[in-house]
């Protein structure tokens, strides 16, 4: 540009003067030039401002959207949170016309806040749909792609829309494979959706692809929560012969794995809680101990370490089976589930009491739904407790506590129906209202397929009929005949096979067979002494001294009693001590033996007066009027009852 117009200037001059002088040439010539720089300034300064107006444009637009950013996380996380003024300053976004990325990341924060924090789901869904189909058309927007997804299939199955949440889930999980983190994660909850829906199959195929996945992208502590998880589930189809070779790999991956401690203990409690939890649902209490044993040190271990804040450098790695204090718990659980089995009552108090209030420290501070889990669980243990120690009015009060809590959650009410059923029947047997614990576990038994539950339930109906003498004879034959332990026993449980001998044993003693039912009642005892299984112990050995008193074999029928009197009241049973006790009464004033007679006569006294005081408060509770609930939902309201209304023979 500068050399054109210098060549112009210079024709000009030539075709004017044909002789012009040098210094007028010169000058113009300067002077265009001048003029030339002049107009490559201006068009530089005007770029330069151009240039400069882009860049306080764009930092303006960084400022507003900073602002209102910070504002929104302001009222979100005052306190109480301002959950309405957050929702406007994110709103506000969008009139600015912001880039696709902001626009995608608002409205999955706007979801976040609503799915949270208000009963509005519609907006929340409308809002977490469009951060799902914005983010799919931006390259390298994976954490707003994918965040946005799983909320989104999250919302869908909080509406009940699982067949919408199930192909979003997939096509994620399609298009996240080049992201561990997120692949991983996606796999997990779809997993989880699938086992929610009591599809176990499909749950077990995710789980196993996500565990070969892990294992590529070079993440055994993943694949090792994988393939835990898939044994969990495993066990819950009681699928055994798969479940022990998968248990022995994890234990060798788990053991082999080097890397941040608290993941490593955190895998070893996963690891510890699968085995203790599977030798209970075998009912095999003694067999047991040295894992639980492990299982408790291993805790203790994870409660002294510190969380490391530094992350693994895998993001595949970037997972936690259960925070600590959730693992407290549920180590707390599976203690008093072994406890209750052993008939070691006491301690299972002692480890309930922690665990509740642990739990209510927790709930103050999160709404997990798996601390309400825990919880239900835990109390449905301590009522069967509580019934056995004769304490029946807290019992029925824990009852209504389990109602109260399964109102909360359809889902929760769904899981533990049947159990709730299953114990009110008991508690119907405690207080002698025979119709209605046939009415409540016949509920429980319509409402369950899960096996252990199943025989448990038919054993103690069993047990209902053998006590209502030729009521039922058809259908008591029957039941007796599907819980057969003889032959063809329906679960692998050690436990509830010999509790279905002493049910046998019980049954033969009332039809006055009793060589049949002393074989029956040492099988139990057999089976029973093998996996210190107390309670069948004591029961078992204060029905043979029963047998053998009505013999009058009185010297056999002491050797029984005595100990079954000891056991019982280190368990503690008030049922047992209150039979073992009129049995050694009885026992004694056949010998002649005037003192010890009137002793057990005494404690036999007590006993009767402690039941018959505790069955009173019971049946005038309020919420006795459970006993007649046997469809839909727990009732909300109890009315108040005028006294007992119930037989009180059974316990005099």
């Amino acid at each position: 540009m500068f050399q054109n117009a210098l060549c112009g200037s210079y024709r000009e001059g030539c075709e004017k003067s044909p002789a012009p002088p040098r210094a007028p040439a010169s000058a113009s010539l300067w002077r265009r030039l001048v003029v030339v720089e002049a107009k490559m300034a201006a068009q530089a300064a005007a770029a330069a401002q151009a240039a400069a107006a882009q860049a306080a444009q764009a930092e303006a637009a960084e400022s507003w959207y900073l602002a209102l950013l910070g504002f929104a996380e302001h009222f979100r996380t005052s306190s109480p949170p301002k959950i309405r003024l957050c929702v406007h300053c994110l709103q506000a976004v969008f009139p600015f016309k912001p880039p696709q990325r902001i626009e995608a990341r608002t409205h999955l924060q706007l979801g976040s806040v609503l799915y949270h924090h208000t009963k509005n789901s519609e907006q929340a869904r409308s809002h977490l749909e469009k951060a799902w189909l914005i983010s799919q058309q931006i390259q390298q927007f994976e954490d707003v792609k994918f965040e946005a997804a799983s909320l989104l299939s999250e919302l869908y199955c909080q509406e009940n829309s699982v067949d919408a949440a199930k192909p979003l889930l997939r096509k994620a999980i399609q298009i996240s494979q080049q992201t561990p983190y997120w692949h991983c994660r996606l796999l997990f909850q779809l997993a989880q959706l699938h086992t929610l829906e009591k599809d176990l199959v499909s749950a077990c195929d995710l789980l196993g692809v996500g565990a070969e996945y892990a294992r590529v992208v070079g993440s055994e502590y993943t694949r090792a929560l994988f393939l835990l998880s898939k044994g969990m589930l495993l066990l819950m189809e009681r699928k055994l012969q798969e479940v022990h070779p998968l248990l022995t790999l994890c234990g060798q991956i788990v053991e082999n794995w080097q890397g941040n401690p608290i993941q490593k203990e955190s895998l070893r409690v996963f690891f510890l809680v699968l085995q203790v939890t599977h030798y209970l649902d075998a009912g095999q209490v003694k067999s047991v101990k040295p894992c639980l044993k492990q299982l408790q040190q291993c805790i203790q271990t994870i409660s002294t370490l510190h969380d490391d804040e530094i992350l693994p450098s895998n993001p595949a790695d970037l997972f936690h089976w259960l925070p600590k204090e959730h693992m407290c718990v549920l180590v707390y659980l599976v203690t008093v589930m072994h406890s209750m089995q052993a008939g070691y009552l006491e301690k299972a108090q002692k480890y309930t009491d922690k665990a509740l209030m642990q739990l209510e420290k927790l709930k103050m501070l999160d709404c997990s739904p798996i601390l309400s889990s825990f919880q239900v669980i835990l109390l449905e243990h301590i009522i069967m407790c509580r019934l056995v120690t004769g304490h029946k009015a807290t019992a029925l009060q824990e009852i209504s506590q389990v109602c109260q809590l399964c109102q909360q959650s359809p889902r929760l009410f769904s899981n533990h129906a049947a159990q709730l059923h299953t114990l009110l029947g008991l508690y119907c047997v405690s207080v002698n209202c025979m119709d209605n614990a046939e009415a409540q576990f016949t509920t429980a038994l319509r409402l369950t397929n899960h096996q252990e539950l199943w025989a448990f339930i038919v054993t103690n109906l069993a047990s209902v009929y053998i006590r209502e003498g030729n009521r039922h004879q058809e259908v008591l034959y029957s039941l007796l005949e599907r819980i057969n332990p003889d032959h063809s026993f329906p679960v692998s449980s050690h436990c509830l096979r010999a509790a279905a001998f002493y049910v046998r044993g019980l049954f033969s003693f009332f039809q006055g067979r009793y060589n049949e039912a002393k074989r029956f009642l040492r099988e139990t005892l057999k089976m029973s002494n093998a996996e210190d299984l107390n309670r069948l112990t004591a029961c078992s050995l204060v029905l043979l001294g029963h047998i053998f008193y009505v013999l009058g074999n009185h010297r056999e029928s002491n050797n029984m009693v005595v100990p079954a009197m000891q056991l019982a009241s280190k368990i503690p049973d008030m049922s047992v001590q209150l039979w073992s006790s009129a049995l050694l009464r009885d026992l004694n004033k056949a010998c002649g033996n005037a003192m010890d007679a009137h002793e057990a006569a005494q404690m036999h006294q007590n006993f009767s007066q402690q039941l018959l005081q505790d069955h009173i408060e019971a049946c005038s509770l309020p919420e006795h009027n459970l006993i007649t609930w046997t469809d839909g939902p727990p009732p909300v309201q109890f009315q108040a009852q005028n006294g007992p209304n119930t037989s009180l023979a059974s316990l005099l």
